[in-house]
């Protein structure tokens, strides 16, 4: 399989900064792991747009996949309680 290209949105950065230190460091590494398997074990597709969800921790991780790209675009990262509030 392909290794994916990983894009990820400048508003994501943003979200990081607010979060503690130990839980972005992680929050990376599983970011890092979608090169590798855009579709982990775990994942989920949101019905009403074609994102996927992963978690981390009480994080999520909301991201798009472009398989005729092999592109993986991070969209957002956030609590699971704020995360899918617009």
């Amino acid at each position: 399989m392909a290794r994916y290209e990983l894009r990820i949105k400048a508003s994501v950065a943003k979200d990081l900064r607010e979060l503690p230190k130990a839980d972005v460091r992680r929050i990376v590494e599983r970011i890092e792991c979608l090169r590798d398997e855009p579709r982990p074990f775990g994942c989920e597709k949101l019905s009403a747009l074609e994102r996927y969800r992963i978690r981390q921790g009480n994080y999520r991780i909301i991201y798009e996949i472009f398989d005729a790209e092999i592109v993986v675009e991070v969209v957002k990262v956030g609590h699971r309680k704020d995360v899918y509030r617009d």
